[in-house]
């Protein structure tokens, strides 16, 4: 699969700069590796490699045999690996953390220690940003990989990550949807009735750097044509940059049907630690992986 135009964009903007340190832990995965190896190519990444270090040689050697930009720091386990991963962000050798060969709980696990870890009193979204060439468009969504029932104040956190991510893709003042099921609020909806306090949080300046709507329904926010037939005015109806889920499961139901249903591509990262942290799927394409660090390496100069 190869970038789409957008993403593509963040790719050539992201390698302008000098190449970012990115910490891999559970490497010994072949394609984790393949994708360090082609941001290797693009100039984006120098990554260092933390797993067992006689398998990823062999691997990299197959790989990317003609590379030399990369170190190996032998783990003789999941936990080692992702504690020296998360110590080389910590100390600053490296400037993104990135999930191989190890579940999503092992690394965040290492991430969120109050010790050792990238704390920074900030809530850790996942923040999606998925380019779909059936309609032109690219979309950040959040949050559908991290948080699995937010809370009212874990909403606001979420829509302050996204708005933070956006910029990477020089998005100053996105337009914000909050997702629910119809746009009219009521108090059996939870959904709804955070959507609309949100709109007032930001109209108030207490969510800043974006415009916020909502209750809005997927349509109303994606589509010009579906906010004019159900007569929904304001400057983000049918315009949305950034799409704000009611929980995970919607989050991941809709990146989902976003990537394997309508042919987008998908770049995600964690943010509110101290570095952005690369968490992809196995199901993930290459491409997927490229620009998910080309997506970090931007967040990390901002």
């Amino acid at each position: 699969m190869e970038l789409t135009p957008r993403l593509r964009n963040l790719v050539d903007s992201a390698k302008r700069h000098a190449p970012v340190r990115i910490a891999v832990a559970g490497a010994e995965y072949t394609e984790v590796l393949e994708a360090c190896a082609w941001a290797v190519r693009e100039g984006l990444a120098e990554p260092i490699f933390f797993g067992n270090a006689t398998k990823v040689n062999e691997l990299w050697s197959q790989i990317s045999p003609e590379s030399s930009a990369f170190e190996i720091r032998h783990s003789a386990n999941v936990k080692e690996a992702c504690a020296g991963a998360v110590e080389a962000v910590r100390v600053g050798e490296a400037g993104i953390l990135m999930k191989g060969l190890l579940q999503t709980a092992d690394i965040m696990r290492a991430a969120l220690d109050p010790d050792k870890g990238l704390r920074t009193g900030r809530l850790l979204t996942h923040v999606a940003a998925i380019e779909l060439p059936c309609i032109n468009r690219l979309f950040l969504l959040s949050d559908g990989g991290l948080v699995p029932a937010p809370t009212f104040p874990e909403k606001a956190e979420i829509v302050r990550n996204a708005v933070f991510a956006a910029r990477a893709f020089g998005l100053e003042n996105p337009k914000v949807a909050i997702l629910a099921a119809v746009e009219t609020i009521s108090e059996a909806m939870t959904a709804a009735v955070h959507a609309a306090c949100l709109k007032v949080m930001a109209e108030r300046g207490q969510i800043t750097g974006c415009v916020v709507d909502g209750p809005l329904s997927l349509d109303a926010a994606i589509s010009p044509e579906a906010a004019k037939h159900k007569k929904i005015a304001g400057p983000v109806a049918g315009s949305a940059d950034i799409l704000i889920v009611p929980d995970i499961e919607a989050g991941n139901v809709l990146a989902k049907s976003m990537t394997f249903i309508a042919g987008g591509l998908m770049a995600g990262i964690v943010v509110g630690a101290r570095a952005p942290i690369v968490i992809t799927s196995r199901a993930d394409p290459p491409a997927s992986k490229l620009a998910s660090i080309a997506f970090a390496a931007a967040v990390s100069r901002l």
